[in-house]
């Protein structure tokens, strides 16, 4: 059943007025949308994607270029270190302090992408998380490599066993997380989440439009879209991700593409496998969010096809 959550929020109104938002799976020209409407209506474009607000990953995680960047305002892309584990947390945060900043005050904001926690943070606003010191963090990211995730999942068992049931014993990000926050704060992150937030949008006068491309037409464009990634440099970010000697547990280094031609060019598969199972991924990750969108964005959101990126919607 879909749910948003915002007829019931209780909390008033954000301050952000007029925002647009663009939803939609990988490759259904959410950006080729956001940047009509920006040249339309005089607005400025804010990334809402978790993965293209990472540096160095310019081309795999299809950021907007030079032509898109020269034809309006764009705002929180590739503005994070490939070392760090950003979180929406984090990224509602910067969005405040662009609010802050005034930007918003005299160009419409279009927040565009296709993370769905993003969008429901916007609308609904995030429970507030404590701050880490960054010792805590690292002694937990240091124990996770060196220890593995099914190790500390049995530890948080011990220590927080209501979280732990909720999560996997791969999920090492998360445990991670769970057991970095009862430390820093002494208090489960359950009973952080529980405490709502306030939406950071201004809720009557915003538009909600979620793309739902033909399925047929999206699987062309992700292929052909991915086989142009490697004639930019897709295998050129990899080494240099690579060289960075992330752990492979942090979000970036799970951007599609990596691990794939990673591997290629270890010689463990060759790069014709390595760009079909890149692909086959990306077609899979669009199908997982476009469910994500169907169950979870009300009827708020306004659904539309791939007439709308030919004659964008009012």
């Amino acid at each position: 059943m879909a749910t948003s959550g915002i007829e019931n929020s209780g909390k008033g109104e954000g301050r952000i007025r007029n925002a647009t938002l663009i939803a939609g799976p990988t490759a259904s020209g959410k950006s080729a949308l956001a940047l009509k409407l920006a040249e339309r209506d005089g607005g400025v474009i804010v990334n809402a994607d978790s993965m293209q607000v990472y540096g160095v990953l310019d081309v795999l995680t299809a950021r907007p270029g030079a032509a898109e960047l020269a034809r309006a305002r764009h705002f929180l892309y590739g503005h994070v270190s490939p070392a760090t584990a950003y979180s929406t947390g984090a990224w509602l945060r910067d969005v405040a302090v662009l609010a802050d900043s005034g930007i918003f005050d005299a160009q419409r904001p279009i927040f565009v992408g296709g993370t769905g926690l993003y969008f429901r943070a916007l609308a609904e606003g995030i429970s507030e998380m404590p701050d880490i010191p960054q010792e805590v963090r690292d002694r937990w990211r240091w124990r996770l490599n060196e220890e593995g995730a099914p190790r500390l999942h049995r530890l948080l068992m011990r220590v927080d066993p209501e979280v732990a049931m909720r999560l996997k014993a791969s999920d090492g990000q998360r445990i991670v997380r769970a057991l970095e926050v009862l430390q820093a704060s002494g208090r489960s992150i359950l009973k952080w989440q529980a405490d709502r937030g306030h939406p950071m949008i201004d809720l009557a006068t915003a538009r909600f439009l979620v793309i739902e491309p033909d399925r047929k037409a999206l699987i062309e464009r992700i292929d052909a879209r991915f086989d142009k990634m490697i004639e930019a440099g897709a295998l050129e970010e990899v080494k240099a991700i690579g060289a960075m000697r992330l752990a492979p547990e942090l979000p970036a280094m799970k951007a599609i593409g990596v691990r794939e031609l990673a591997a290629a060019m270890a010689g463990e598969m060759g790069f014709d496998e390595a760009i079909e199972r890149a692909k086959i991924a990306t077609r899979q990750y669009a199908k997982r969010q476009s469910t994500w969108f169907r169950n979870q964005f009300g009827p708020e959101w306004r659904r539309i096809g791939g007439e709308a990126l030919v004659r964008p919607p009012d």
